[in-house]
């Protein structure tokens, strides 16, 4: 097992207890089995550029904890497995938004007492997402990742790349070049194309249906391309809004909104115009929600199931089952549409 880039040499915890972090995390995580043979002082030593006196310390200490045993001649091997209480979890987000909470609240929820779970909130940005993976790399028994960024490239993956493979579960969104690691996923250019066929007879009903798709957000590209698949193969009068105004808001016309702000725009632009949505206007919105089924008695949606991406990451974890599973999306038709 490689511990490259594992060791925080700017951390207040003294390098040693680094090196318990490490061994004690992987044994949890199944890396390291009871009575395996762990890598010899030497060869930790020379894999964390650390001085054999700091690694040996490390094993001394976890010998007299009885987590290790050793054999002279042989070297130290795994005596005990059920180390820590709980799993500790590290739940990267990009930002916090009510899907992402629920995301939360639910995967907290189904690990229950067996886990401690802590959030780090990145915002889109790379530079504070290295810097949460690298102060953290020994200190979690997984990294449950939501991987939205706001400029992706190499240095992105090289440090999702950095926490081992077994303890790495993204969630979210399918990044092509993290296709062998384990994800719960959306599929957001077949979703939304599935979701609104449940809907064309409802649709059709409208002389035209627009995408109201903010530039400024951080939504996948993937949606927009799904919706004009959509519109092309069922021969829809269409467009994309990347900016919601009073002026592009037309009677007998149904929009897709991806953006609770636009949501909450296009509904006071119907009241100043006295428009009824789901009469004079069409309205399907992205990401359900308690207040969507309330709002406007009932706004239709279109959306993933949080709560349900938030259980199935959760019970891979317990499972010690990863795997590749694509999330549920779902047409909810309420009287907006």
């Amino acid at each position: 097992m490689s511990y490259t880039l594992r060791i925080n040499h700017d951390s207040e915890i003294p390098k040693y207890k680094q090196v318990v972090n490490l061994i004690i995390s992987d044994i949890e995580a199944g890396i390291f089995k009871k009575g395996q043979r762990i890598p010899s002082i030497n060869e930790t030593s020379e894999e964390l550029l650390l001085s054999r006196d700091t690694v040996e310390k490390a094993y001394v200490y976890l010998k007299k904890t009885g987590v290790l045993s050793s054999v002279r001649g042989k070297g130290y091997y795994v005596n005990q497995v059920n180390i820590h209480t709980k799993i500790k979890v590290a739940l990267i987000l990009n930002k916090l938004s009510n899907y992402k909470r629920n995301i939360y609240y639910s995967f907290a929820e189904k690990l229950g007492t067996k886990a401690h779970v802590d959030v780090f909130i990145y915002n889109h940005n790379i530079e504070q997402f290295e810097e949460i993976i690298d102060n953290q790399l020994t200190n979690y028994d997984y990294f449950v990742i939501l991987p939205h960024f706001n400029n992706e490239n190499a240095g992105v993956y090289s440090a999702i790349r950095k926490i081992p493979k077994e303890k790495v579960l993204m969630v979210d969104r399918n990044v092509e070049a993290l296709k062998d690691y384990p994800v719960v996923y959306q599929e957001y250019e077949k979703d939304i194309q599935s979701a609104l066929g449940k809907g064309i007879d409802l649709i059709k009903a409208y002389s035209k249906i627009n995408l109201v798709f903010p530039a400024n957000e951080y939504y996948s590209k993937n949606i927009i391309r799904g919706f004009q698949i959509f519109c092309q193969i069922n021969n829809l009068n269409y467009s994309v809004i990347d900016q919601l105004n009073e002026s592009d808001v037309k009677q007998n016309e149904a929009f897709v909104l991806i953006s609770d702000d636009d949501l909450y725009r296009f509904i006071k632009i119907c009241k100043t115009k006295g428009w009824k949505p789901g009469k004079d206007v069409g309205v399907v919105a992205y990401n359900d929600n308690p207040v969507k089924e309330l709002l406007e008695d009932g706004i239709t949606t279109i959306s993933t199931n949080h709560d349900e991406i938030g259980r199935m990451a959760a019970q891979m974890i317990l499972d010690k089952d990863f795997r590749r599973i694509k999330s549920p999306f779902e047409f909810v038709k309420r009287n907006s549409l």
